[in-house]
């Protein structure tokens, strides 16, 4: 095996694996040298209210169904009213040659406000806040993942308008799917193959390589680390690992929630920090299938996957090369972590 010479990667246009899905990414970090000629500037601060009487999401107003919402204090849940998936699909397949394939996907669709506070979001929300929301992340998937047909929960947030978040009430959602979604399949065949040939966990292996060397470590505590993955796409993507081999929220043991609670304010912290922006991602949880069956292999974790690039207003595309060869980026893997690393932990609206 050959060992990774560190100061080559930051050099050299190279390929870097992505053991999960089993695809690359194309890394050119010469290219930070080129000239920039856009913009950096900082976008035009916007100032919430705790209460928008015009938010479809704030306590006791009415949304666009015409339901209205109650006046609830802490989180409030309620079936999305333009659901993507429905459980009453009726059962369909088509099929031309294998060339024409379609079959219907039945589904569930939810959303959860974090907080009865139209201005606030993770970063700024307390610990005790935060845990809230676990808790019903936790009861959600449990619920959902034990319907009969429902073989996925999906829990993520979309985060700011650049991610097509239509609201900035701080809220995410959760999709239940029948069937299971294909990040998560590779991930599951990935998982697998990877404790067939080394009897051990993918994640668990990877989380103590990065733990020992440092490099791409962005934060920790004692039950969960975030760390800038080796073969990350997006400019400051993160990964949110559990320390402890389990495989969903159901299995939180002991502090682990209020360490996931910690976790998940100190990364959202820091990317407010970059930028000095509310910053933009979309963010979710990859937990075992809900379908009844042990899934030993599965670990839990979290992407988050955020398109700002040189400042809040200059976000990442994928095009040209990237939509039809493989995913490419200028800025390493280390040098985002490092920069992550290096902020403060106090947000920048709470600095004097």
């Amino acid at each position: 095996m050959k060992r990774m010479d560190a100061s080559l990667l930051q050099e050299i246009p190279h390929r870097r694996f992505n053991p999960l899905t089993r695809e690359w990414v194309l890394v050119s970090p010469h290219r930070t040298k080129r000239p920039w000629l856009g913009k950096v500037e900082k976008p035009a601060a916007s100032k919430l209210p705790a209460y928008d009487p015009t938010c479809y999401l704030c306590p006791g107003n009415e949304r666009a169904d015409g339901a209205r919402n109650p006046k609830y204090s802490s989180t409030f849940v309620f079936d999305n009213d333009f659901a993507a998936l429905l459980p009453d699909a009726p059962d369909f397949e088509a099929d031309e040659g294998g060339l024409l394939v379609a079959r219907a996907e039945k589904g569930i669709c939810r959303v959860i406000c974090f907080s009865p506070r139209h201005d606030l979001t993770i970063s700024r929300m307390s610990l005790g806040e935060i845990g809230e929301v676990i808790s019903v992340w936790t009861v959600e998937f449990k619920q959902l993942g034990e319907v009969a047909w429902v073989r996925h929960v999906q829990i993520f947030e979309n985060r700011g308008a650049l991610m097509g978040a239509s609201n900035p009430h701080p809220h995410c959602q959760i999709w239940a799917n029948a069937s299971l979604p294909d990040l998560p399949a590779k991930e599951l065949a990935s998982f697998r193959a990877y404790r067939e040939a080394k009897k051990s966990c993918l994640m668990c292996d990877y989380l103590r390589l990065e733990l020992r060397r440092g490099e791409r470590l962005i934060c920790e505590n004692d039950g969960f680390a975030a760390v800038t993955p080796f073969w990350a796409v997006w400019p400051f993507e993160t990964l949110l690992v559990s320390k402890r081999h389990f495989a969903s929220m159901e299995e939180l043991a002991g502090r682990e929630a209020e360490l996931l609670a910690d976790i998940l304010r100190r990364i959202t912290i820091r990317y407010d920090n970059l930028f000095e922006t509310s910053f933009p991602y979309s963010m979710g949880f990859h937990q075992r299938p809900t379908d009844g069956t042990a899934y030993p292999e599965w670990h839990f974790h979290a992407h988050y996957l955020p398109p700002l690039l040189r400042s809040a207003t200059v976000q990442k595309f994928m095009v040209g090369y990237e939509l039809l060869g493989n995913p490419q980026r200028d800025i390493t893997a280390e040098s985002a972590a490092r920069r992550l690393k290096e902020l403060s932990e106090i947000h920048y609206l709470d600095r004097v």
